[in-house]
């Protein structure tokens, strides 16, 4: 009986692995070039930072109404996203703080990432949004108080001034306050962040939001407010 002969894999098989390795490096080299080529052409970013779960996404689609992809779970994209607008880009950072399947060194990885980011390219980053829970801002500062942490939030917050960047905080979720109860958490948000005085006399950029209703009416005319002192009207056709 004749033996068998040695089993091989065909070569037109392993070539063919060969050459799809070589066309997703290829094709990964040129996404990179491309994504290089629109960064060098922006003058002017705005940034969007907030704990995971906050409405970031949703705010930017009712802003641009462009969608922005998402990780399947918290935690899990370290990568910012951007939306590109000739010379303007708007770029929605990975969500912080401490999220249910997420390690504290996966979340202080999180946090250098867009601390490092926001360094780079500080030249350009011209205004900050940063996305808060609004009915849920105080109990969440205060657990960290009770643990004499600071929340990131205000971490970011006073990096940013450092920075010398105009801070715009959009606290989200206004439609799960009571009407009558709303400038009682905004003064309460407003005394967090360090500011003096009340809501509306503070002179800080807070706009309560609602992006899930599409009511963003203030965060609005807040970037529109700035983006004039700039000399930057011709951005607001950007928004939808």
């Amino acid at each position: 009986m004749a033996t068998p002969p040695d089993y091989r894999a065909p070569k037109h098989g392993v070539k063919r692995k060969k050459n799809l390795a070589k066309l997703k490096t290829r094709q990964k080299i040129k996404s990179i070039e491309k994504i290089e080529k629109k960064n060098d052409a922006v003058t002017f970013e705005v940034v969007f930072v907030g704990r995971s779960n906050v409405g970031k996404s949703t705010l930017l689609k009712s802003l641009t109404g462009r969608t922005v992809r998402t990780g399947k779970r918290p935690g899990v994209t370290l990568k910012p996203t951007h939306l590109y607008f000739d010379d303007f880009l708007i770029t929605d950072m990975p969500g912080f703080g401490f999220m249910s399947g997420v390690t504290k060194e996966k979340a202080d990885e999180i946090k250098d990432t867009i601390v490092q980011y926001i360094e780079k390219h500080a030249d350009r980053i011209r205004v900050a949004v940063l996305v808060i829970d609004g009915p849920a801002f105080a109990q969440i500062t205060e657990r960290w108080d009770s643990r004499d942490e600071i929340p990131i939030d205000l971490e970011l917050h006073d990096f940013l001034d450092e920075m010398e960047i105009v801070t715009v905080i959009a606290a989200n979720k206004m439609d799960k306050v009571k009407e009558d109860e709303k400038d009682a958490m905004l003064d309460e948000i407003v005394d967090i962040f360090g500011y003096e005085g009340t809501y509306k006399e503070c002179g800080a950029l807070i706009a309560p939001v609602c992006a899930r209703g599409g009511d963003i009416r203030p965060l609005i005319s807040c970037l529109k407010n700035e983006f004039h002192k700039m000399k930057r009207d011709d951005l607001f056709k950007h928004f939808s």
